[in-house]
C-alpha cells in the first residue's frame, strides 16, 4: 500500500505572492535510494516519489487517495497572524 501526505506546500523565498500556496498537494513519500558516490548520483526504483499531484480542495485530495487506497497524512497549514503597523509606530517610544 502506497503512502502519501496531502498538504499545502509554503510559499518558497524566491516567490512574493501567494497563487501556488492555495492548491492542495499529495505527494508520496520517498522509499529506499541508493548512493553512487563515485558518480555523486543518487537513484531509486521507485517512480511514485517523483510524482505530485495538485488539486482544488483538500476533500477532492482525500477522495483520490481513498479512491485509490493510498493510505494518507493530513497537514493542516499553519495561519499566520498579520500585524499591521503604521509606519510612524516604528518612531514611538
Amino acid at each position: 500500500m502506497s503512502k502519501a501526505k496531502i498538504y499545502i506546500p509554503s510559499k518558497t523565498a524566491m516567490q512574493s505572492g501567494r497563487n501556488k500556496s492555495k492548491k492542495w498537494l499529495l505527494e508520496f513519500d520517498k522509499k529506499n535510494s541508493s548512493n553512487d558516490y563515485l558518480m555523486n548520483w543518487v537513484s531509486s526504483d521507485d517512480t511514485q516519489s517523483q510524482v505530485k499531484l495538485f488539486f482544488d480542495t483538500k476533500e477532492a485530495a482525500i477522495n483520490y487517495a481513498k479512491k485509490n487506497n493510498i493510505e494518507f497524512q493530513i497537514i493542516e497549514p499553519k495561519k499566520s497572524k498579520l500585524i499591521l503597523k503604521s509606519y510612524a509606530d516604528n518612531f514611538l517610544t
